[in-house]
């Protein structure tokens, strides 16, 4: 995991807080290294694995406690896991938040105020190699700071749009845009974290979208689904799936190419969406598109098929 300024920034709202973040693992654990939890006097937000550790580093949290914890886990702590954590406490707020650099956040949770030689060095080999450092070096913790969100533009608020939105929208790194042709076409809660747009012919809102963006078209209408197919390839895409049948897709690879678009940019198309093995249920089809997308941008780079350029 990563560290997020925005988000950083939005939790600010609610007031201070302080971050507890399991900064190094040792056998078995909870939660891998990296994960992470917000503590406000009447709330927490994001879990370092629950039970009495959890409980336990609350506690800290809300007494003030400022610095690395080392914690063995096992009859002391009343959990079966084996290993041991290293637990960092640390204070947050809004003029601590915008310090944050751009690209690894390098800073002392312990008495070290001046920076080690090995972090120096390991930041150096990061720099010059690409080489990723330790989390925790001394008492130093070091985190690579969260890049720009993956915008994703889902088009359509029918079933399998509702069903996408739903399982997408917790997923961290993902600014989602949710586009349809009336608001009585959307639910009438929709997540903060959910931009909404509407226009009468939803083909017109393309213009708005970023050129890396990944888009799943799954509009209400076949007719509407091949211009925004036709718009979105000349606009420019960072990935583009349809829902549909082989034959909706025959038809469609026909019709696109009838409208001037390359073999290459229609074959960059994925449909039909999802995992077939799954079945069509709305919840299913999600389930299938929301893994193959975790799966890629885990990846660090996209799949072939999703070099879809305008021509």
């Amino acid at each position: 995991m990563s560290l997020d300024p925005k988000h950083l920034a939005q939790m600010a709202e609610h007031g201070p807080f302080t971050r507890v973040v399991v900064a190094r693992t040792q056998g078995s654990t909870p939660r891998e290294e990296g994960a992470a939890m917000l503590v406000w006097p009447e709330r927490v937000i994001g879990t370092i694995g629950g039970g009495a550790l959890e409980f336990f580093a609350i506690e800290n949290a809300r007494n003030g406690l400022q610095e690395l914890q080392k914690i063995p886990l096992g009859p002391a702590m009343g959990q079966c896991c084996g290993g041991a954590v290293v637990l960092g406490y640390e204070a947050w707020d809004s003029a601590k938040i915008a310090q944050i650099p751009d690209d690894f956040h390098a800073r002392p949770l312990g008495s070290s105020i001046a920076q080690p030689l090995a972090v120096t060095r390991a930041l150096a080999r990061l720099r010059d190699r690409g080489e990723v450092p330790k989390m925790l070096i001394e008492d130093w913790l070091i985190e690579p700071v969260t890049p720009p969100a993956t915008p994703i533009w889902v088009w359509g608020a029918g079933h399998v749009g509702r069903a996408l939105v739903g399982v997408l929208h917790p997923l961290p790194g993902l600014a989602i845009t949710w586009a349809d042709s009336g608001a009585e076409r959307f639910p009438d809660a929709i997540p903060l974290s959910v931009t909404p747009l509407i226009a009468e012919n939803p083909a017109d809102l393309v213009a708005l979208a970023p050129r890396n963006a990944r888009h799943i078209v799954l509009t209400y209408s076949h007719a509407l689904d091949l211009e925004l197919c036709h718009r979105l390839l000349n606009h420019g895409v960072g990935a583009l799936g349809l829902i549909g049948s082989q034959t909706k897709w025959a038809r469609f690879r026909s019709r696109l190419a009838a409208l001037g678009h390359t073999d290459a940019q229609i074959s960059g198309i994925a449909c039909p969406i999802g995992d077939p093995s799954l079945g069509k249920h709305p919840q299913a089809i999600a389930l299938g598109v929301a893994s193959a997308l975790v799966k890629r941008l885990s990846a660090g780079h996209a799949a072939p098929r999703e070099r879809v350029r305008a021509g």
